[in-house]
C-alpha cells in the first residue's frame, strides 16, 4: 500500500467559489477577501483579521507595525520552521533562542524569561503541531516585562488551551494557509488581533503603505491615495479567499476526523519499541495539524529511509533552526545550546495526517513503523 503524506480537501464548493470570483470584475483583494476576514475573525473570537500572502509576511508586518528593528531582540524557539527566526532578521532585529519543553516541544516560559535582556521587545511563542503554548503564562510574563506577544499559530487554527484561542491574549496571532495546512489555499495567511490600531497598520503595510487599496480606488468615483510610510505588497486575493471560505464551516468536522486518526496512531505506536510520543498539555484542544513521534536517538534517518522504502509519505518538523548553517555562521550557535529542542528536532518524524486518510491506511502506517523499528 502507498500512503501519500498529504491529500487536500478542495472540492466542488471551493471550485465553484473560485469560478465565481474569476467571473467577477475584482480578482485581487476585494469583497470576498473582506468576507473571509470577517468570518475568520469571528471563528477565532477576535475583533480583526487581515489577509496576507503567507504567515511569514503577516508576522513580519507585525514586527514592522510595532516598530521592532535594529538594536532590538525577539525571543523565539529553535524548534520551529526557519521563518519564525528569519522574520526577525528581515526586520533588522536579532533573534534570541530559548529552549522548549521536553515533552511537548512548546516554548518554555522559564527559558524565555531567562533569555530576556534590556534589548528584548517581543516573544514569539510557536504553537507546535497544533498544541498551544501556555498563553496565560506568556501573557503574564509579557505584561510584567513590557513585551509584545506575537503568536506563531501557523499550525493552530482550531487550537485552544485553558479556554483561550489564538489571538485572544497576544498583540496578534499569525496564521498560515499553505497547501498542507488545515485551512489551505495553496499559499496565504492572516493576522488576527483585538488591537484595532495594529490591524489598521498591518492592513496598510500589506498595500505598499498606501491609504487606499485597489477596490477603494477604482470602485465608483476615483479617489486619490496617500502613502504614509513605505510598505510591501502582500495582500490576500479574492481568488485565495474564495478557496478558504467554504472550508471554514468544515474545520470542526475535519479536526474531529484527524483527532480520531491521531488516537489510532497513539494507540498503535504506543506499543512499538523505541517510539516516544509527544505530549498534549492538559486543558488543551489540539488542532491536529501534524502527528509526530520521536525515533530512538541516532535512528531517525534510518527510520525515515525505511518508511520511504515502504512508500509511506513522511516529513521532518523540524530540524532545529539554530543549527542551520546561517544561524551557526551568523550567531555562533553550536550543538548542545538548546538540548530539548535538539533532542526533539534530531529525532522527530512526521506521519500522514489528513481527513481523507482512512483508518486502514493509518493502521498500515503503524505496521510499517513497527517493521522499521524491528529491522536490525
Amino acid at each position: 500500500m502507498k500512503v501519500a503524506f498529504y491529500r487536500h480537501n478542495i472540492g466542488d464548493a471551493e471550485i465553484a467559489a473560485v469560478a465565481a470570483v474569476l467571473r467577477s470584475p475584482i480578482h485581487t483583494a476585494g469583497p470576498v477577501t473582506q468576507e473571509f476576514e470577517k468570518a475568520f475573525a469571528g471563528y477565532l473570537g477576535c475583533s480583526h483579521a487581515v489577509g496576507v500572502t503567507s504567515w511569514t509576511m503577516g508576522a513580519f508586518l507585525c514586527l514592522k507595525a510595532l516598530g521592532i528593528g535594529p538594536g532590538d531582540e525577539v525571543i523565539v524557539p529553535p524548534l520551529t520552521f526557519i521563518s519564525t527566526a528569519n522574520i526577525v532578521c528581515h526586520a533588522g532585529a536579532t533573534p534570541v533562542f530559548a529552549d522548549v519543553e521536553r515533552e511537548t516541544g512548546l516554548l518554555d516560559v522559564e527559558s524565555a524569561r531567562r533569555a530576556i535582556t534590556p534589548k528584548t521587545r517581543a516573544i514569539i511563542p510557536v504553537h507546535m503541531y497544533g498544541a498551544m503554548c501556555d498563553m496565560r503564562a506568556f501573557e503574564r510574563l509579557a505584561r510584567e516585562r513590557g513585551l509584545a506577544l506575537i503568536e506563531d499559530a501557523a499550525h493552530c487554527v482550531e487550537g485552544e488551551r485553558d479556554g483561550i484561542r489564538p489571538g485572544q491574549l497576544s498583540r496578534a496571532a499569525c496564521f498560515s494557509f499553505y497547501a498542507t495546512k488545515n485551512l489551505a489555499c495553496g499559499d496565504g495567511g492572516a493576522v488576527a488581533t483585538n488591537d484595532a490600531d495594529l490591524a489598521a497598520k498591518v492592513s496598510m503595510l500589506r498595500f505598499h503603505g498606501m491609504t487606499r487599496g485597489a477596490e477603494d480606488r477604482y470602485s465608483g468615483l476615483y479617489r486619490h491615495y496617500d502613502m504614509e510610510e513605505i510598505g510591501y505588497k502582500c495582500n490576500l486575493t479574492d481568488i485565495h479567499a474564495a478557496l478558504l471560505l467554504p472550508q471554514l464551516p468544515r474545520l470542526e468536522e475535519y479536526r474531529a476526523r484527524k483527532e480520531h486518526l491521531a488516537r489510532l496512531y497513539e494507540k498503535g505506536l504506543g506499543a512499538v519499541p523505541g517510539v516516544e510520543l509527544m505530549k498534549t498539555p492538559a486543558g488543551s484542544r489540539h488542532a491536529r495539524h501534524l502527528f509526530t513521534f520521536l525515533a530512538p536517538e541516532g535512528c531517525r534517518d534510518r527510520w525515515l529511509a525505511g518508511l520511504q522504502n515502504r512508500e509511506i509519505g513522511i516529513a521532518v518538523h523540524f530540524n532545529p533552526a539554530h543549527l542551520m548553517t546561517f544561524y551557526r555562521r551568523t550567531f555562533g550557535f553550536t550543538e548542545g545550546a538548546f538540548p530539548h529542542a535538539e533532542r526533539i528536532g534530531l529525532r522527530t518524524i512526521t506521519l500522514p495526517l489528513y481527513p481523507k486518510l482512512s483508518d486502514e491506511e493509518a493502521g498500515y502506517v503503524v505496521r510499517m513503523v513497527s517493521e522499521v523499528a524491528s529491522d536490525a
